[in-house]
Order: C-alpha cells, then sequence, then structure tokens
C-alpha cells in the first residue's frame, strides 16, 4: 500500500498564495470583460480560472481566501472610478463585495457537485450584491460583460442575475476538467474511488453546461421580445457638452442650463418632433417651484417654437427636515402652452451621492460630508412619463423613466414596463465622473435594458454619453464625450412583456437557493454516512 505523506503547513500555505494570486488575477480578467476594455469571452475565461484556482479543497477557510481575492480582482478594477469620487466608499465597497464572492466560494461544499452548486452561490452573491447594503450597488455586473455576445438573450427569461448564472456555469463546467487533470495525485488504494469521482464530475460539468445553454438556446427562440403598437416617435436627446470630471462647485448650474438652451434652440422645427429629451440636474430651481422660474418659460417658448413638448431634469430646493437641507430630482414634461404634462420623481437615490445614510450618526463621528450639504427626498409614484402628441393624432405616449443610475436596476424599468412604459429615456448626468468607466458601463446597462424589456431606449447626459439603443440592443446612435450634440432618431412605440418583465427576480433567486441548499444537504448527509464509524463482530472463540 502507497504511503500518503502529510502535508506541510508551510507548503500548504504556499500554495494558498498562488491558487489566490490565480484568482486574483482571474478576477482581473473579469473586470477586463467590462466595458470599456474587454469582450464577453473573457468572463467565462475568468470563471474557468477561478475553477482552477480554487479547485476541489475541502477547507472551508481556503475557499473564503481565493474566492475573495477573485472579488477584489473584479470589484477593485470594475468600480475604479468610484476612486475619485470617494475614496474611502471605495475602499468600503471593494472589500465588502470581495467578501461577499469569497463566502460564497465558502458554503460551496467540496465535491463533484461543487460544479452546479458554486455558480448559483456566485449568482446568488451577485443578487445580494445588487440589493445591499443602501439598496445595492449593482455596477460592473456579470451581466454587463455580455452585451456583445451571443448569451445575453437570456436576460429576456431570466434577467442579469440568470445571465450571470449563465456564465457561471458555463465558465466552471469548462474549467473543472482542467482542475482535475491538474491536481490528479492518486495512490493505488484510491484509484477506484477517484476515478469515480472524477467521472461524476465530468458527468455534473456536463450536465450544467448543457443546461446553461438550454436555457441561452430558449431565450434566443422562444423568449417574446416585444411588439410593435403601429406608432413611433421621432424624439432629440439634447447633449448641452462640457468638460468631463467636473463638479457642481466648478460648473455652476446655470452654464449647463444655458449650454442645454443653446443647444435647443439649434434644433429645426421642420424635424417635426414628437419629444425633446434633456439629461438629469440640467435646471436648479434654488428658491420656489420650477413653474414659476424664467427657465420653465424660455423652455416653454422653446417647445412652442419646436412643436413638441421637452422632458427636463430638474433639481428644486425642499423645507429642511430638521437642520438637514433636502432637494427633490425630478423629470418634468413641459408643453408649448407652458403645462407641466406629467412628472416622475427619481426613486432609487444613490447613497453617499444623493442622500447619507445615517447622517446624524456620522456626523456625530465628525466625518466630514460638507461635499453632500442635502438629501434628495425619493419619490413614490410608477416610473413613467405621460407625453401628448402635440396634433392630437394619435393616443398620448406613455413613457418609461431612469433618472441616472436606477437604469442600473432592473426593477425600476420592470415597473416602468408594467405601468405601461412603450419606450424608456434614461436622463442622467455622468458629467462629475473622471474617465468612461461608468459611462460605458451605464451604455451597457441601457442594451441590457432594452433587451430586457424589448423596447427603444434613450440616453440624454450632458457631457456624455447620449445614445439611442433599439430593443435588441443595439447602439444605433451615441454621442462623444463633451461636445454639444443634438441626437436626433424616430423610435417605436412598443407593448408587450418578456418573460422576465413577467416574473422578475424572484423566481431566479429562488430557484438558485433551492439548488444551492440541495447539494449542501446531499453533500453533508453523504459525507455524514461515510464517516460513520463501522463495527465488526468480533466471531466467538469456539470450544475445543
Amino acid at each position: 500500500m502507497g504511503r500518503v505523506e502529510p502535508i506541510r503547513p508551510e507548503r500548504a500555505m504556499a500554495s494558498v498564495r498562488v491558487a489566490a494570486a490565480l484568482s486574483l488575477g482571474a478576477g482581473v480578467v473579469m473586470a477586463l470583460a467590462m466595458p470599456p476594455w474587454g469582450f464577453w469571452p473573457l468572463a467565462l475565461v475568468a470563471v474557468a480560472l477561478l475553477e482552477i484556482a480554487i479547485g476541489d479543497p475541502s477547507c472551508a477557510r481556503r475557499r473564503l481566501i481565493i474566492g475573495g481575492a477573485f472579488g477584489l480582482g473584479w470589484i477593485s478594477v470594475g468600480i475604479g472610478w468610484m476612486w475619485h469620487l470617494t475614496a474611502p466608499g471605495y475602499l468600503f465597497a471593494t472589500a465588502l463585495f470581495s467578501l461577499m464572492y469569497g463566502i460564497a466560494a465558502a458554503i460551496t461544499p467540496s465535491g463533484p457537485w461543487r460544479i452546479i452548486a458554486r455558480p448559483a452561490a456566485l449568482a446568488l452573491a451577485e443578487a445580494v450584491r445588487f440589493s445591499f447594503p443602501f439598496g445595492g450597488v449593482p455596477l460592473a455586473g456579470v451581466a454587463l460583460s455580455q452585451v456583445g455576445g451571443p448569451l445575453v438573450g437570456a436576460v429576456r427569461i431570466v434577467g442579469p442575475i440568470g445571465l450571470a448564472w449563465v456564465v457561471f456555469q458555463i465558465g466552471t463546467s469548462v474549467g473543472s476538467p482542467i482542475t482535475a487533470w491538474l491536481t490528479r495525485n492518486i495512490t493505488p488504494t484510491d484509484t477506484a474511488r477517484s476515478t469515480a469521482a472524477a467521472r461524476t464530475s465530468l458527468i455534473v460539468a456536463a450536465g450544467g453546461a448543457l443546461a446553461s445553454l438550454f436555457v441561452v438556446t430558449a431565450a434566443l427562440g422562444a423568449a417574446p421580445r416585444g411588439v410593435e403598437s403601429g406608432s413611433s416617435m421621432r424624439i432629440a436627446a439634447v447633449q448641452g457638452g462640457g468638460e468631463q470630471g467636473t463638479s457642481a462647485l466648478e460648473v455652476p448650474t446655470w452654464l449647463v442650463t444655458e449650454r442645454h438652451l443653446v443647444a435647443t434652440e439649434g434644433i429645426d422645427p421642420g424635424l417635426d418632433l414628437d419629444l425633446v429629451l434633456w439629461p438629469e440636474n440640467a435646471i436648479r430651481v434654488r428658491n420656489g417651484d420650477f413653474t414659476t422660474a424664467q427657465i420653465a418659460q424660455d423652455l416653454a417658448d422653446q417647445a412652442n417654437r419646436i412643436g413638441a413638448p421637452i422632458a427636463v431634469g430638474i433639481t428644486e430646493d425642499m423645507p429642511p427636515s430638521g437642520s438637514t437641507r433636502r432637494f427633490t430630482n425630478a423629470q418634468v414634461v413641459v408643453m408649448p402652452d407652458g403645462g407641466i404634462a406629467s412628472r416622475y420623481d427619481k426613486v432609487r437615490r444613490v447613497p453617499f451621492g444623493e442622500y447619507v445614510p445615517w447622517r446624524g450618526t456620522l456626523e456625530a463621528l465628525g466625518l466630514p460630508l460638507d461635499q453632500i450639504p442635502s438629501d434628495a427626498v425619493p419619490g413614490s409614484a410608477p416610473a413613467v412619463l405621460s407625453v401628448p402628441d402635440s396634433d392630437q393624432s394619435q393616443q398620448p405616449a406613455t413613457i418609461g423613466v431612469a433618472i441616472s443610475w436606477e437604469v442600473f436596476f432592473s426593477d425600476r424599468l420592470r415597473d416602468a414596463i408594467v405601468n405601461g412604459g412603450e419606450i424608456l429615456v434614461n436622463p442622467t448626468n455622468g458629467a462629475s465622473y473622471t474617465g468612461t468607466i461608468l459611462q460605458t458601463q451605464q451604455v451597457a446597462s441601457s442594451r441590457l435594458r432594452a433587451i430586457e424589456t424589448g423596447r427603444w431606449v434613450v440616453q440624454a447626459s450632458p457631457t456624455g454619453f447620449t445614445a439611442f439603443v433599439s430593443p435588441d440592443g443595439t447602439v444605433v446612435q451615441r454621442s462623444g464625450v463633451g461636445e454639444q450634440v443634438v441626437l436626433v432618431n424616430e423610435v417605436t412605440r412598443r407593448t408587450g412583456l418578456t418573460w422576465y418583465m413577467r416574473a422578475g427576480d424572484g423566481p431566479v433567486v429562488a430557484a438558485l437557493v433551492l439548488l444551492l441548499a440541495f447539494v449542501i444537504a446531499t453533500t453533508a448527509l453523504r459525507s455524514k454516512r461515510s464517516t460513520k464509524p463501522i463495527t465488526v463482530a468480533t466471531p466467538a472463540p469456539q470450544e475445543r
């Protein structure tokens, strides 16, 4: 019988370091699959490398370290833009989200069935990150890496969490045979058992990959995509232009408003527009309300000249709550006669951007909050705007609206669709972010929302990117950064619900939880049986 040498602690630690380094690199590869750098196959490569790095260890602590390293490489690069906005927030978010993926790896049991359990756990970590803390931070998500690839059709059925599972499952299934080949070190007495385990791993890997591909195939072939209603709208998206990476302290709001007004004044009335879209925060009203401000009349004059309503992003000061100043962030539709046809107030606020969670506690601790002196008041109405037709030739259009980073949250667009949204708009303001990491990820998110909903998406930004995205996720038009431009395109009004719009994330998350729980339970039961002591009966001595 072969003699198995015990693994020395220093050798085991060195092995963990090597695996963690490989996993860290795999995380960077995952980040490079995201806009603006990479392309969709890199995400599958990253997950396969993660599977090779983790392997099949029985030690949960080892899996925690290696899985956390993967999250660190991924998140630290994927949300790199946050460093320029808030360095402490960047460090906190990177550490917290890396820990989530580490925990997902740790709770996945060892054995051949990890090949389907680990993708489920990682996808659930993605779901947690999209909702916690402070409502979640769904940036640099796996689904964003797939907008240009053949797997993206899955979002019509299972949404971004389901698409993340598809990527994790295929990548793990590809990496597991490589893991088995690299770690093959079988003693003679273990040959039969190890061969059986390897055979089971291959069967599970193939089954997981086939299940993932089935979901994608069903999405591409069977899932509804929405239908055209028979009418359309000609929309102009206005980008006022200006320098990227500047805050409101550096560029006063009146200058932003003036740039957009100048761009709007250049619109030819002969274009026969149905709507003009301005970005988020284009107008700041410090005293009173928007309807009594001079800019409201200026916009009405432009709407009358063009012959189309203007949907504009405004912020209005609100009465303070105690010592805390407050404001609203809304999109309003200004009609040619000066009236306000409809209004939507932003529901999903940016934590530590538009409001400070636990403001009183943090101020008591002496933390500097001067950069965020006011808290936005969240809205509660459905995420839609009603846009009457200027010449009364067709019914008012119901426009779904997601202000700024609300477009990263599928539930906000689902709210728009179930309330009748025929076209989606995303007025946003990314002027204060250095570089274009966030802006390109936002365009990718608009593409995902278009595919999920089967709707056109029109994105308007003050400095870039402004874009038109078709229902199949194609970017039909996109502005450059910093330029003053008006993009014009005709978009169709569409109805109907995709399967994901009907069901949301609930069924997908429930299925992943059940799958993971089943594997954990059955693995624990199998382990208990294998370690149960066997009693051998001793034969009684025979009489002579």
